[in-house]
């Protein structure tokens, strides 16, 4: 049996993970704009890689801090340990959104970038896991069935959004489609922003108030002297 864990560094353990969450709750949509307008705007082309690197290593910074929490618990290390790897993949494809914004037709810039949307949603995923592993170490089980019940409908949600993009690939790889599928990919394409809300703004949004539902759960508990809900 592990020896207990002494009260002062538990506490520092606490504050780290209240700030990587923190941290999470802000660098999720400072990323995406600034990540957004890198690659397809010209507002930022004066700030060169600078914005894209600073906003992932924010996600990497907050991923980083939850590392202290817990770090005996094997499910908990290993989902914290994928979302680690992910957001540090992220900051490594940064720069590509810049050079892409800059040579659009480059094909290894082209992949880069595709990789580093697939890399993005794939780490929105496993925060959701890592969401899941930390509810459940939590003493709160409002906060557990809240988090249960978010963190599937996030994932339905990017895998949904994954299923679209392959089929949208797939049709566009065929030189002559019968007429539903032409349908078909007239509908993504007109209706691509209306998807783009529902499947990827969606579950983060979600995500960002699980962060900071937790958060402020962690606080009042713990800081604030509040006995968590039974």
């Amino acid at each position: 049996m592990p020896e207990a864990v002494p009260k002062p560094e538990l506490m520092r353990a606490l504050g780290r993970l209240v700030r990587g969450l923190s941290a999470l709750f802000w660098g999720l949509p400072i990323g995406l704009v600034v990540c957004f307008h890198t690659a397809r705007a010209e507002s930022l082309k004066g700030f060169g890689v600078v914005p894209p690197i600073v906003c992932t290593a924010l996600l990497f910074y907050g991923v980083l801090q939850l590392t202290s929490f817990q770090s005996q618990e094997k499910v908990w290390r290993n989902a914290l340990d994928r979302t680690l790897a992910l957001s540090l993949l992220n900051v490594g494809l940064s720069p590509f959104l810049y050079w892409w914004n800059k040579v659009p037709f480059n094909t290894f810039f082209t992949v880069m970038v595709v990789l580093m949307t697939i890399s993005a949603l794939l780490f929105l995923g496993s925060l959701n896991v890592l969401l899941q592993r930390l509810g459940a170490m939590l003493p709160d089980e409002g906060l557990r069935q809240e988090i249960r019940q978010f963190t599937v409908l996030n994932m339905n949600l990017i895998w949904a959004t994954f299923l679209l993009c392959g089929i949208y690939v797939a049709l566009s790889q065929m030189r002559t489609p019968p007429l539903y599928l032409q349908a078909v990919m007239i509908v993504l394409d007109h209706g691509s922003f209306w998807f783009l809300v529902l499947l990827v703004l969606l579950p983060l949004a979600m995500t960002m108030a699980l962060l900071w539902k937790t958060k402020e759960v962690i606080l009042d508990s713990v800081f604030g002297g509040k006995p968590p809900s039974a």
